[in-house]
């Protein structure tokens, strides 16, 4: 029996893996970091902000992440802070489906692996 050749393998992870790919696809945009969404007090002694809590000043957002090494934070209005979320849960998303196509992967590969030593 001839011995499948590596074509074969690639073609079959692309079969395990089409759904995924789809899925990463699917994705517009992708960014990592967190999003913080706060309210503050002023310095004014006499403002309602410093007794109580929903007289806050803000809501603020702001864009965390790590870049070079180093720690980015930029602020963010509101149109963009719906933007950035949503470009985050999709970051964290694509990173679930790529630990899923490693893990096909590594299937196939051992699957392969097994089937070589047992003939």
């Amino acid at each position: 029996m001839a011995s499948r050749k590596p074509n074969d393998f690639h073609a079959r992870v692309r079969r395990r893996t089409a759904q995924i790919r789809r899925a990463i696809a699917a994705h517009d945009a992708v960014l990592s970091g967190t999003l913080q969404t706060r309210t503050k007090r002023c310095g004014q002694a006499r403002c309602a902000c410093q007794d109580d809590p929903d007289a806050r000043h803000g809501p603020y957002h702001e864009w965390i992440r790590r870049r070079d090494g180093g720690q980015v934070n930029t602020k963010l209005d509101a149109q963009e802070a719906e933007i950035v979320a949503a470009a985050i849960e999709s970051y964290r998303e694509v990173q679930g489906l790529l630990a899923r196509w490693e893990r096909e992967v590594e299937a196939e590969l051992l699957r392969e692996e097994r089937r070589k030593r047992s003939k």
